[in-house]
């Protein structure tokens, strides 16, 4: 029988990659956006495997009474969720905090941090039940070091690792595996989100730099959800070769 892994955010980057991953494995696909679009084309991509299951979620994980609806309603073939993957995140806005634009703020905290919440509030009482399951939240090296202009987006990053933390405490007696994934300069849309769409801005952020995929840390994710039930890797920070930190990397000319 197929196991099976939700993913938030699935519509593009880590969250696309990774659905795509453990679908080529596999897998049964709950994948989540807010963009139905982009959704039923994963999809039919996904469906593409023939020997696995695809359920599309379109919901925004910001909305609790949405989550919680779309969770609790699910059918009851697709409540065994094997995995979570708590991908769903943005960086909004770069400037000094006293320049800050609050909605900014309340974008990246409403999404990093009380999404993630919301989330796992919903699911982690059907792998409590079957003491079974392991949730993966998507992080930040951004959540180990602050850097100028990061503040609010450093702070999300900082949450969701001590959540880790906390996650894996509540749950231990309940065989509950949690790992946080901190990856570095990554190239997604990422920089597209940060910057409203300005697609040159964004792709100078990458200009000499052999930066991540997001099909590295689908395959980091992979490799750590298909360990031995015994094995938990609680925390993996993962950068490009040319980034030693989230202040120091270096540039080809």
């Amino acid at each position: 029988m197929n196991k099976t892994i939700m993913i938030t955010g699935a519509t593009t980057g880590f969250g696309k990659a990774t659905a795509e991953k453990f679908a080529a494995n596999g897998y049964n696909i709950i994948i989540t956006g807010r963009r139905k679009d982009l959704l039923d084309e994963l999809e039919n991509k996904l469906n593409a495997f023939g020997t696995i299951k695809v359920l599309s979620l379109c919901f925004d994980v910001r909305r609790k009474e949405e989550v919680e609806s779309v969770i609790t309603n699910l059918p009851e073939d697709w409540k065994n969720i094997d995995v979570l993957v708590n991908n769903a995140g943005l960086a909004v806005g770069l400037s000094h905090i006293q320049d800050g634009d609050s909605e900014d703020w309340d974008r990246m905290i409403d999404t990093n941090v009380k999404g993630l919440l919301y989330v796992t509030r919903a699911v982690s009482p059907l792998m409590v039940a079957r003491n079974k399951g392991h949730i993966f939240n998507i992080g930040s090296i951004a959540g180990k070091d602050v850097y100028e202009n990061g503040n609010a987006y450093c702070a999300s990053k900082f949450a969701v690792g001590a959540l880790s933390k906390a996650m894996r405490i509540d749950m231990l007696k309940n065989n509950i595996r949690v790992t946080l994934i901190a990856p570095g300069m990554a190239e997604t849309e990422f920089s597209i989100v940060r910057f409203n769409g300005d697609q040159q801005r964004a792709k100078n952020v990458y200009k000499g730099f052999d930066a991540l995929t997001a099909e590295d840390i689908a395959g980091v994710i992979y490799y750590c959800a298909t360990l031995p039930e015994n094995v938990c890797i609680n925390e993996l920070e993962i950068t490009p070769t040319q980034q030693a930190s989230v202040n120091h990397s270096f540039r080809r000319e």
